[in-house]
Formats: C-alpha cells, sequence, structure tokens
C-alpha cells in the first residue's frame, strides 16, 4: 500500500473483532514506534505492551469518557516518556503512536488513541497515576497515550480529498 492510500485509510476503530494478534504483528507495531524520529535522537519514550485482558479491563476505566474499548482490544500500546529528561516527550511519543497507528494500518489491523495526558477522573485523580497505578510505571514517567489494537470488526472507508480542509493552511504568512 503506498503511503497516500495508507494514510487515508487510516481510521480510528473503537469495536474489534475478537481474536489475538499473531506475534509478528505485535513485533512489527513495536519495530515502527521504536524506528520513530525523537528529537536529537534521545529515543526517551518508553512503551508498555499490554495483553492481559484482567489489566485491558482496568485501563478500560482509565478516564471517564473515550478509554472503555480497550475492554475488546487484543493489544494495548502504552506510550510513556519522562519530562524531567526530555523537553520534547509529547511530541516525541506522539510520533511513535501515530507510526504504530500506521503500521496496524498496513497490517490490516484497528487501532484507536486514547489520550491520557491532561486527562482527569470525576475526582480530579489524574489518568496518567491510574494507568501508572495499574502497570507499575515508575513515578517520574508519564504516560501520554494508550493505543487499542486489534482486528477490525468492520471495514471503514477511506477519508477522501473532499474532507480535507485546505482552508487551514496557510502560505507565507498567516
Amino acid at each position: 500500500m503506498d503511503y497516500k492510500t495508507l494514510v487515508a485509510a487510516r481510521r480510528s476503530h473503537r469495536v474489534f473483532d475478537k481474536g489475538e494478534l499473531d506475534g509478528a504483528q505485535v513485533q512489527a507495531i513495536l519495530r515502527a514506534a521504536l524506528l520513530s524520529p525523537t528529537s536529537r535522537n534521545n529515543r526517551g519514550w518508553q512503551f508498555v505492551v499490554v495483553d492481559s485482558p484482567t489489566d485491558l479491563d482496568k485501563l478500560a476505566d482509565v478516564k471517564e469518557q473515550g478509554s472503555a474499548f480497550i475492554r475488546d482490544a487484543a493489544l494495548a500500546v502504552v506510550v510513556t516518556g519522562c519530562p524531567a529528561h526530555n523537553d520534547c516527550w509529547v511530541e516525541d511519543g506522539s510520533i511513535a503512536a501515530y507510526s504504530m497507528q500506521l503500521q496496524a494500518e498496513e497490517l490490516g489491523l484497528a487501532s484507536c488513541w486514547v489520550q491520557v495526558r491532561g486527562r482527569r477522573l470525576s475526582d480530579g485523580t489524574k489518568a496518567s497515576d491510574v494507568a501508572k497505578g495499574i502497570l507499575d510505571i515508575p513515578d517520574e514517567m508519564e504516560v501520554l497515550c494508550i493505543i487499542a489494537f486489534g482486528r477490525k470488526a468492520k471495514e471503514t472507508p477511506p477519508h477522501v480529498d473532499d474532507e480535507l480542509k485546505w482552508e487551514n493552511v496557510h502560505l507565507e504568512k498567516y
């Protein structure tokens, strides 16, 4: 699949078919993350790979809304970084997360980003702290997002060029 087709085809899937991912698929997804570019080639991101149904169920409640579908995923990859050691941890982690999503699409798999950084439960607890508690992530680390992966429950049509917001592109000056 060429890049133009791949980018148009990548959609967020919040419903997954039952079924595990095979080892080669998981390795390809993680390889995409590990090959992603980082600021100053820092490679400061860390990834926690979760396929335990018990832990996926717990991660599904990491925030009030927008994470329940993790429960039905075959796999989740938690993207973390250390703000004290890398001032670009958010950017670096975001590139890695998107790289994993593009790889999943190329493999014919479904994925969806769950925003964790900056989100809280209704009692004020940081979603990042909830995820860190579930997965024993060290205190100095922060959780950027969780990418849920699985088999597509249905095909979604690709984005089309008519949807592009060219009015958001400014030449030379805003």
